[in-house]
């Protein structure tokens, strides 16, 4: 038999501690059970359950890109040429470290990319290597001004 763990839709309790994960990821069994009132074991066996099923990915530390001296951020869409494999472009992107997060897009752009830079002439080196390097064919640009604060834990509390 194999490890494969099925877990049903996770319960009231299940997004609770989820939402309290959300905003402190370094939340100890403890500290969960107290806001949640079930024991410290209760807890962990529910966060181990809630990690085999992939319902939490992992926990991350949350990075100032300004804070670091990457004060630019940009959201970029790119467009790739019809001979670029999608799958080795990704994997690329992993060699530009400028490059924060991106998504597989629908529509006329083929991947969202946000970027973390020191300045304009930086953030146009990197627009460079993306059609040289990368088989980006088209790239559409937006300066971010500010990030929103939006709570993420939201998601724990729909059903």
């Amino acid at each position: 038999m194999g490890d494969d763990v099925t877990v049903s839709q996770p319960d009231r309790l299940d997004r609770q501690i989820l939402s309290h994960l959300v905003h402190d990821g370094r939340a100890t069994y403890q500290e969960l059970s107290r806001e949640v009132r079930l024991s410290a074991s209760s807890v962990a066996e529910r966060v181990r359950h809630l990690r085999a099923a992939g319902v939490i990915r992992g926990y991350r530390a949350e990075l100032d890109a300004a804070a670091l001296g990457r004060p630019l951020t940009m959201v970029s869409e790119v467009r790739l040429r019809e001979s670029t494999v999608r799958r080795e472009f990704a994997a690329s992107l992993a060699a530009i470290p400028q490059v924060v997060a991106g998504s597989r897009l629908t529509g006329d752009y083929d991947y969202e990319l946000r970027l973390a830079c020191r300045d304009a002439a930086e953030f146009e080196s990197i627009v460079d290597r993306l059609r040289a390097d990368h088989g980006v064919v088209a790239i559409r640009s937006r300066m971010v001004l500010h990030d929103l604060e939006i709570d993420p834990g939201g998601l724990a509390g729909l059903e």
